[in-house]
């Protein structure tokens, strides 16, 4: 069997093509190059697609005696991820670009590449598992709760799980560190990647402003009635939900409510009104490639990083979901994703478009 593994530099790659060359695999290391230094416009070391990365891949790579190759994918990481980014933003949402780059690049175009040069299979260093049963493919949570990614891969298909490899699904990040060390990868203590790769500061509005070229306009502040509370510095600095650096003195705390694009105004309100209590998400995947004919009792996340909770999922048509949550919940945001589980199992996920 012959195993392309997707390598950023960091320690979870690299644990994971150590699993799988052990696991008897004929094995290449790829890392894919997604745009240049130039491109974010900032020094770009330390994030994941910094040159270091590359060189970090492959010695990995070469002190495991594999080939490493670099695929240069930055026209469509433009155009898919970063166009992607700056245009959710301008629209008042708020973008998930691992998301997308998890679409389209890392199994889509890496994983046609794969497939194409003749490999069986694609390993990444994600922590999810999947799972075989009844001729069906499952996706799964990963054993460290800690560290399970499988939020940012509700989009696979049957197909793709198909020709897919977790390694790390049933490691613990401490457990992967120590296979690192042991085995002296120079990447074994390597500090994980915080930031967005092409906005490695976090002021994803200044990234927005270099990409587009165009500041944000100043606007409007406003209540729920629509009087002027103040001015905001470009829509593009404000997401639901947020308290922090609205810049006003106000004698009640205010939350972001609202963001409208066209008149250019940011609603405030008390925190009580962020609660609600369903959301429809588009495009939809369902995991299993069914749609389901009934509602579907489940428990969903709106966030990476929330705990899943209790809800009915109704599927409106192939690729629009209608959820509704027990409880109401906080700041379900327009451009985040919803996605579904039943116990471990993910049943699918969307893009957040109303709630």
């Amino acid at each position: 069997m012959r195993a392309m593994i997707a390598m950023s530099g960091g320690v979870d790659s690299s644990v994971a093509a150590k699993r799988m060359l052990d696991a008897g695999y004929d094995c290449v290391g790829c890392t894919m190059r997604l745009f240049d230094n130039t491109d974010a416009g900032l020094d770009r070391k330390g994030t994941c697609c910094a040159l270091d990365d590359v060189e970090d891949a492959r010695t990995v790579a070469y002190r495991m005696g594999i080939p490493h190759y670099v695929f240069n994918f930055s026209e469509d990481f433009r155009e898919k991820v970063i166009a992607d980014f700056t245009n959710c933003y301008a629209c008042g949402c708020t973008p998930n670009p691992c998301i997308e780059c998890n679409r389209h690049l890392k199994f889509g175009r890496l994983l046609e590449r794969a497939l194409l040069l003749n490999y069986d299979c694609l390993a990444t260093g994600h922590y999810a598992r999947i799972e075989e049963r009844d001729g069906r493919y499952l996706l799964c949570r990963a054993a460290d709760t800690q560290r399970d990614q499988s939020y940012v891969l509700y989009m696979l298909t049957q197909q793709q799980l198909a020709h897919l490899r977790f390694p790390l699904g049933g490691l613990t990040k401490a457990q992967v560190r120590t296979i690192a060390a042991e085995n002296g990868f120079g990447n074994a203590q390597k500090p994980d990647s915080q930031d967005i790769c092409f906005v490695p500061d976090g002021d994803y509005a200044a990234a927005i402003e270099r990409l587009t070229g165009k500041p944000s306009a100043p606007g409007d502040f406003i209540d729920r009635s629509g009087n002027v509370l103040g001015q905001h510095q470009g829509i593009i600095r404000y997401t639901l939900g947020q308290h922090r650096g609205l810049g006003l003195h106000w004698h009640e705390p205010l939350y972001v409510l609202r963001i409208d694009p066209a008149a250019n105004t940011v609603t405030l309100g008390p925190q009580e009104a962020l609660f609600s209590s369903e959301l429809t998400a588009h495009p939809f995947n369902w995991i299993s490639g069914e749609v389901p004919a009934q509602p579907v009792r489940c428990t969903a996340k709106t966030r990476y990083r929330q705990t899943a909770v209790p809800a009915t999922a109704e599927a409106l048509d192939a690729q629009t979901v209608r959820v509704r949550f027990d409880t109401p919940q906080r700041a379900i945001t327009p451009g985040q994703s919803a996605v579904l589980y039943h116990g471990d199992e993910v049943l699918g996920g969307g893009v957040i478009v109303a709630t």
